[in-house]
C-alpha cells in the first residue's frame, strides 16, 4: 500500500542505506506475522517481546512498525483482552514506537519516526476510544502502560487527542477515576491531565465538575504540601491550568473548598526552614496560583474586575499577607526567586484595594523588637545585594502609593531628618528608626562613603511617595539637611543634596570610563526629580535657587558620554523648569531657561534628545503587565537557578543597568514623559514667540534731573537711546539665531524664508492629516445620516399611502353599508304602505301557470298521436299472431303486467 511504500522510502532517506532499511522492514514484518498468525501462544509472546525491544532501540524499526504494525497491535487490544501478557506487550510496543530515540550524532533535520507514528495512531478513529476502555481493566500494568501511551500521544499531538477525548462519552471521567488509583497510576494520570488541560477550556470545565479541586488538594496534603516531591508540583500545575484566565473556575474554587488548602501550602513549618530545589519549585508554583487568582480572569471576561476584587478580599481574610511576608521578608534564608515572587504577590494583592493597603500598613514583623512591615521591606531595598530583590521590593511601594493619597501622606509624615551623628548608627539599631528616617538616611549618605547605589534606591522609593501628590511634594521640599561638616555652614534642601549625588554619579562615570552601575543610578535619580517637579512650581523654584543646577543639566544634555536615556530625562527636567515656572525674577524665569537652552545646546539639538529617547529600548519595549510565564516542569529548573527571572525577556540587553531600568521605568512613567514632551515643545514655542513682552521702562531715565543742564540732559538721553538700540540689535540677532535653531531641518540649499516655512511643517502636516481624517469621518457620518433619513422618508411615505388606502377602503365599506341599509329601509317601507308601486306577483304567477299548462297540453296531444300510431301497429301485429296460431290475449296480459304500471303512472301523471 502507499503508506507502507512512503514509510519505506523515509527509512532509506533517514539511514541512507536501502539494504539496511529493507532488513529492518523484513525483520519487523516477520515478527508481526508471527504475532498475527502464530499457532503457539508462547511463540507469539516471544515475538511481541522481540518487537518491543527492536522498536525501542531502532528508528528504522519504528518507521517500519508505523507502516505495518498498528493494525496488528489494535487487533491484539481488541480481540485478546483476556490475555493480559499480550495486551501489555502490545501497549509497551506502542509506547516504544511513540517515544523518540536520542541520537547524539544525528543531523538536526533528521526525521522523527515517533512523531510520524503519533500522527498515524491519532488519526485512527477508534484508537483513543479503545485505549480509554483499557483503563477499566483490572490488570495494573495494562492501566499503567495505557496512561503512558496516552501521555505520549498527548505530548506529540495535543490538539487532536483533546478533540478525540471530548467526543468520547465519559472519556475524561475515566481519567479522573485514575486519580484515586494506586500511587503509580495516580501519578501518571495526574501528569496526563496536566498536559490535557493546557489551553483546553472545555476539558477544564469537565475536569472541574468531576471534582478536580478536591482531588488535587487531597493528593497535595497526602504528599506533604510544599515539602512534597514532583507530584505536588504536578498537582499545582494542574490547578493553575484550571484557573488560568478562567473566572468561573476561580469562583467555583472559592465557593466550594475555599482558599484554605492553598494557604496550607504556603505556610512554612518548623523552626528551621530548609529549602530544597523541589520545595522551591513547589512554593513558586503556589505563588503563581496566587497571582492567577489576583488577576481574576481573562481580559475579555466582563466579570473579571469584580472577581479580582473578591479574590483579593478573600485572600487577605485568610491571612495570606502573613504567609507572604514570612516568605518574602522575614525568611531571608529563602531562595531569591521565592522572596521576589512573594514580594510581587504582595504588590499585586494591595494594588487598587484600600482595605488590603490598610492591612499591609498595619502589619508588624519580628518576634523580639517588632517593626512595621513597610520598614522591613524598605530595609530590603536599601541593603539587598540582589538587583531582582530590589526591583521586587520597590514594586511593593509602587503598588502601595499608586492612587493612595492617605498612604503617601502617612509615609511622608515620617520624613524627619535625624542629626548627622544618627545617620551613621549601626545596622542593628535601625530597627528603632521610623520609615522616613531610614529613607532619608539612605538618601543623605556622606560623599566620602560614595554609596550612590543606596541613594538611588531610596530615590526610587521617594518618587513613589510623592508621585501625583502636591502635599507630599511640598512636605519633602521643606526638608533641610545638616551640612556633612560644620565648616560647610548652613543646611541645604534635600533636593539640592539629591542633585549633588546626581552630579557625583556623572563624574564617577567620566573618571572610570565605564558605567559600573552609575547609568541606572543617574536614571533613577532623574526619575525622582522629574516626578518631583511635575505640576509643582515651588519645586521648580527650589531647583532653580541654585544657579549651577541649570548649567549642570545643560552639560548633561550635551554630554557625549551620557546614555540616550539620561540625556532625554535631563531634557525633560529642563523642560519642566520652563512649563512649571511661574517666577518673574530675572535669571529664573522661563524666558531665561529657553534662552540658555538655545545658546548652550541649540533648540534643534535639544528637541532631538526627545526623538532619540523615544527610540530607546525602554520606550519601545514598554508593555502592559502580563501574567507570569507558566511554570512547567521544563521551565522550573531554570526558574530556580536563575536569580533574575525576567532576564530571558531582555536577551538582547544583558547589561544589568538596562535590566533594572526596564523594571523601574514602567509604562505609566513612560507615558508621563511622552505627555510632558508635547507640553514642553508647545511652551518653548510660546515663550520664543513672546519674549519679554511686558518689559517696563523706568520713567526716571527719560526725565531731566534737577540741576542738570540741557546739554547734559541731551547727552544722557542720547546715551540711553544708543544703549537701547544696542540691546535691540542684540535681541534681533539672538532672535535670528533662535529662529534658525527652531526651524532648521537640515535643508542646506534652501533659503531662509523656506526654512521658516518648514519650521512648523511637521506640525501642520499632522494637523492637516487629522483634519482630513476628521473630514472623512464627518462625510461618512453625513452620508450615513442622509441614507437613514431617505429610508425613513420612504417608510413614512409608504405608511401614509397604506393609511390612505385603508381610509378609502373604510369609506367604501361605510358607503356600501349605508346603501344597503337604505335599500332595506325602503323595502320595509314599501311593504308597510302596499304593493301599488310594485307589479302583481300573484297575477304574474297565474299567467305563468296558464302558459305552462298550454305547453303541457300541446305536448300531451303529440303524445296521444304517437300512441294512436302505436296502437294501430299493435292491432296489426295481433292479427298476424292470431294467423300464426298464437294466443294474443295471453301475450297482451303478460305485457300488461310488465308495462302497465308505468303506463298507468304516466297516464296518472298526465
Amino acid at each position: 500500500m502507499d503508506l507502507v511504500n512512503s514509510y519505506k522510502g523515509v527509512v532509506g532517506l533517514v539511514f541512507g542505506n536501502e539494504k539496511s532499511a529493507s532488513n529492518e522492514d523484513s525483520y519487523v514484518e516477520r515478527l508481526l506475522d508471527c504475532i498475527s498468525n502464530g499457532k503457539l501462544a508462547e511463540d507469539r509472546r516471544t515475538a511481541m517481546l522481540e518487537l518491543q525491544s527492536v522498536v525501542a532501540e531502532s528508528s528504522g524499526a519504528q518507521l517500519a512498525f508505523g507502516a505495518m504494525g498498528f493494525p496488528v497491535m489494535m487487533g491484539v487490544l481488541k480481540e485478546e483482552r483476556d490475555d493480559f501478557e499480550m495486551v501489555r506487550g502490545a501497549l509497551e510496543t506502542l509506547v516504544s514506537a511513540l517515544t523518540p530515540i536520542d541520537h547524539a550524532k544525528g543531523p538536526k533535520n533528521e526525521i522523527q519516526p515517533a512523531l510520524m507514528n503519533t500522527d498515524l495512531l491519532s488519526r485512527e478513529a477508534d484508537s483513543i476510544s479503545l485505549l480509554l476502555s483499557l483503563l477499566s481493566e483490572e490488570d495494573f500494568y495494562v492501566r499503567y502502560y495505557t496512561l503512558q501511551l496516552l501521555t505520549a500521544l498527548l505530548t506529540n499531538s495535543p490538539n487532536r487527542l483533546q478533540e478525540a477525548i471530548l467526543t468520547i462519552p465519559r472519556g475524561i471521567t475515566r481519567l479522573m477515576d485514575m486519580l484515586m488509583d494506586r500511587e503509580v497510576i495516580r501519578n501518571e494520570a495526574l501528569l496526563l491531565l496536566t498536559y490535557l488541560t493546557r489551553e483546553a477550556e472545555e476539558i477544564q470545565k469537565i475536569v472541574v465538575f468531576e471534582g478536580a479541586f478536591e482531588k488535587i488538594f487531597s493528593i497535595v496534603k497526602e504528599e506533604g504540601g510544599s515539602d512534597g516531591g514532583v507530584v505536588v508540583q504536578d498537582c499545582i500545575e494542574l490547578l493553575n491550568n484550571l484557573i488560568r484566565k478562567n473566572a468561573s473556575n476561580q469562583i467555583l474554587l472559592r465557593e466550594t473548598i475555599g482558599f484554605d488548602p492553598l494557604m496550607s501550602i504556603l505556610k512554612l513549618r518548623g523552626s528551621t526552614y530548609s529549602f530544597t530545589q523541589q520545595k522551591t519549585i513547589n512554593l513558586l508554583s503556589a505563588l503563581e496560583t496566587l497571582n492567577l487568582l489576583i488577576m481574576g480572569g481573562s481580559e475579555a471576561d466582563p466579570g473579571k474586575d469584580a472577581n479580582k476584587l473578591t479574590n483579593k478580599t478573600n485572600l487577605v481574610q485568610k491571612k495570606v499577607l502573613d504567609n507572604l511576608l514570612m516568605l518574602g521578608v522575614e525568611s531571608q534564608w529563602a531562595p531569591v526567586a521565592v522572596r521576589c515572587s512573594a514580594l510581587h504577590c504582595i504588590g499585586n494583592l494591595i494594588a487598587g484595594h484600600p482595605k488590603n493597603l490598610d492591612a499591609l500598613a498595619s502589619k508588624v514583623l519580628g518576634e523580639g523588637p517588632q517593626e512595621p512591615a513597610l520598614n522591613s521591606i524598605l530595609r530590603i531595598i536599601l541593603r539587598t545585594s540582589s538587583m531582582q530583590e530590589f526591583v521586587a521590593a520597590d514594586y511593593v511601594f509602587k503598588c502601595f502609593c499608586e492612587k493612595n493619597v492617605d498612604g503617601q501622606t502617612m509615609l511622608a509624615s515620617t520624613l524627619i531628618p535625624q542629626p548627622h551623628s544618627m545617620t551613621h548608627a549601626p545596622v542593628e539599631e535601625d530597627v528603632n528608626m521610623s520609615f522616613g528616617s531610614m529613607l532619608l538616611q539612605g538618601l543623605t549618605l556622606s560623599e566620602n562613603e560614595v554609596d550612590l547605589e543606596t541613594c538611588c534606591r531610596a530615590a526610587s522609593v521617594l518618587s513613589h511617595v510623592i508621585k501625583d501628590n502636591i502635599q507630599c511634594k511640598e512636605k519633602v521640599l521643606r526638608i533641610e539637611l545638616e551640612a556633612p561638616t560644620p565648616s560647610l555652614g548652613a543646611s541645604e534642601p534635600l533636593m539640592h543634596r539629591v542633585v549633588k549625588y546626581l552630579a557625583l554619579a556623572s563624574s564617577m562615570k567620566n573618571k572610570d570610563g565605564k558605567s559600573s552601575g552609575s547609568s541606572y543610578i543617574q536614571s533613577i535619580i532623574l526619575k525622582l526629580l522629574v516626578t518631583w517637579l511635575a505640576d509643582c512650581p515651588s519645586a521648580v523654584q527650589c531647583f532653580l535657587d541654585s544657579r549651577p543646577h541649570i548649567t549642570y543639566l545643560l552639560e548633561l544634555v550635551s554630554s557625549s558620554s551620557a546614555t540616550v536615556f539620561i540625556k532625554g530625562l535631563a531634557a525633560v527636567l529642563l523642560g519642566e523648569c520652563v512649563i512649571y515656572n511661574n517666577s518673574d525674577e530675572s535669571g529664573k524665569d522661563a524666558f531665561t531657561i529657553v534662552d540658555s537652552i538655545s545658546q548652550k545646546v541649540g533648540l534643534t539639538s535639544y528637541f532631538l534628545k526627545f526623538d532619540e529617547m523615544r527610540k530607546c529600548f525602554l520606550f519601545t519595549s514598554v508593555r502592559s503587565t502580563e501574567p507570569p510565564k507558566q511554570l512547567t516542569r521544563s521551565a522550573s529548573a531554570s526558574m530556580v537557578e536563575t536569580e533574575d527571572v525576567d532576564e530571558n525577556n531582555l536577551s538582547d540587553q544583558k547589561d544589568e543597568d538596562r535590566l533594572v531600568l526596564a523594571s523601574i521605568f514602567d509604562a505609566a512613567f513612560v507615558n508621563r514623559v511622552k505627555s510632558l514632551e508635547l507640553n514642553i515643545r508647545e511652551k518653548i514655542v510660546e515663550v520664543y514667540s513672546h519674549p519679554k513682552s511686558k518689559v517696563a521702562v523706568v520713567p526716571a531715565e527719560l526725565e531731566q534731573k534737577s540741576g542738570e543742564s540741557d546739554g547734559e540732559y541731551v547727552q544722557r538721553l542720547k546715551a540711553f537711546v544708543e544703549k537701547q538700540c544696542s540691546e535691540i540689535q542684540d535681541l534681533l540677532s539672538r532672535n535670528a539665531s533662535l529662529a534658525e535653531d527652531v526651524v532648521a531641518t537640515g535643508g542646506g540649499g534652501h533659503s531662509r524664508s523656506e526654512q521658516g516655512a518648514s519650521s512648523d511643517r511637521v506640525h501642520v502636516e499632522t494637523l492637516r492629516r487629522d483634519l482630513q481624517e476628521a473630514s472623512k469621518r464627518l462625510e461618512l457620518l453625513k452620508a450615513e445620516k442622509a441614507k437613514i433619513e431617505s429610508e425613513a422618508s420612504m417608510y413614512k411615505n409608504l405608511a401614509g399611502k397604506m393609511e390612505s388606502d385603508l381610509k378609502s377602503l373604510s369609506d367604501a365599506y361605510n358607503s356600501l353599508e349605508q346603501a344597503n341599509f337604505q335599500l332595506e329601509k325602503e323595502v320595509r317601507g314599501q311593504k308597510g304602505v302596499g304593493s301599488s308601486a310594485f307589479p302583481d306577483v300573484d297575477a304574474i304567477r297565474a299567467q305563468a301557470r296558464e302558459e305552462a299548462q298550454k305547453e303541457s297540453e300541446a305536448e300531451l296531444n303529440d303524445l296521444l298521436v304517437c300512441l294512436g300510431q302505436e296502437q294501430s301497429k299493435v292491432e296489426k301485429l295481433s292479427a298476424r299472431l292470431s294467423e300464426l296460431g298464437e294466443d294474443v290475449d295471453k301475450l297482451l296480459e303478460d305485457i300488461g303486467d310488465d308495462m302497465g304500471l308505468p303506463e298507468d303512472g304516466e297516464e296518472e301523471e298526465d
